[in-house]
């Protein structure tokens, strides 16, 4: 029989003390990086696992967190959720993931029905969820929300600056003397805030960039997707609104509008620059390979994880405040 690997051996094969293994298991800031590395280079050898069971019996924690995202098919959100399942194990925790489908009634329920008893805290990127749904969640489960939003929540958030990441990559496309640039993904309404601030962002180049706005350019979409991407290219041409340039909203739309481009025989780069926004797998490999705006997904599930820590650790750690991600535009050859 195959014995478990203990903290002890872990230990003894990186040459350091049981306790420096054990804070660096649980994410403790007072090891140095390269001590962290050491250790954590030993983990991975041994293929050490944190013993869920017995820690919980000792913390009172399950050592268990809840990731909730819209849609685990999309493949923004399904690498946000390798980022934060990765970052998680780092710390020695799990995590449970529910797809909400932007529905509110199965957002309030995470926030509201069984899943809070049985994690220890929780990951929320909300999108049709009320101010006073979030306000009247559990007080005893820290919740970190993922993403920009419209209402004034007291929780802690984690996400890219949608308005800049926008501005950049309009005025990028600007910079190429486009000038007739539609917006696709002018979803109003959205509680998410993503599609307004987005829109704000291209607002705000087109009018440093002194373009005079036309409301015609902004093509408002049901939801982030292929089908919508095409269609938005559809409705610009059938409606004969002149444009040589789209800033998609996700890359999802982008590579659905480069379908449509294609089957109306409009040329990209030459006759219309796409540029769209998540950096996913995909758009690395259409055709032609997709500029992007590209928010550091690491960066995101391991401060969102960290503040989650943070909050159990301590429970007096405010729960406001925002950090912003990065982004850096990855200029491909679409625009």
């Amino acid at each position: 029989m195959v014995l478990p690997v203990r903290l002890r051996d872990v230990a003894e094969h990186a040459g350091v003390s049981v306790k420096t293994v054990s804070n660096v298991v649980h994410g403790h800031p007072a090891v140095s990086r390269s001590m962290r590395t050491r250790v954590e280079a030993s983990i991975e050898a041994l293929g050490y696992l944190p013993n869920i069971s017995a820690r919980s019996l000792r913390t009172g924690r399950s050592g268990l967190i809840g990731l909730a995202v819209p849609r685990i098919s999309d493949p923004y959100f399904a690498e946000v959720v390798a980022a934060v399942i990765d970052a998680a194990a780092q710390r020695g925790l799990s995590v449970l993931v529910e797809q909400t489908g932007g529905d509110a009634g199965r957002e309030t329920e995470v926030l509201h029905g069984r899943r809070p008893t049985i994690v220890d805290g929780l990951i929320f990127s909300p999108i049709s969820v009320t101010q006073d749904v979030l306000d009247h969640a559990s007080p005893t489960i820290p919740l970190i929300l993922l993403g920009e939003h419209l209402l004034a929540s007291r929780r802690s958030r984690v996400a890219v600056d949608n308005v800049a990441a926008s501005d950049e990559a309009v005025s990028h496309l600007l910079a190429q003397g486009r000038r007739r640039i539609a917006a696709v993904g002018a979803k109003r309404g959205s509680t998410a805030a993503t599609a307004e601030l987005r829109l704000s962002g291209y607002r705000q180049a087109l009018a440093r960039g002194g373009v005079d706005p036309d409301h015609r350019l902004e093509v408002p979409v049901h939801q982030f997707s292929r089908e919508e991407g095409a269609s938005a290219v559809d409705r610009l041409v059938d409606d004969k609104v002149p444009f040589d340039a789209l800033f998609c909203f996700s890359d999802l739309m982008a590579l659905g509008a480069l379908s449509a481009l294609r089957r109306h025989g409009l040329a990209v780069p030459d006759e219309v620059a796409v540029v769209g926004f998540d950096n996913v797998p995909e758009g690395r490999h259409a055709t032609p390979p997709l500029t992007t705006v590209a928010p550091d997904l690491n960066v995101l599930a391991g401060a969102a994880i960290g503040r989650l820590v943070e909050r159990l650790d301590d429970p007096s750690v405010p729960e406001s405040g925002s950090i912003v991600v990065p982004h850096a535009l990855l200029v491909r050859e679409s625009g």
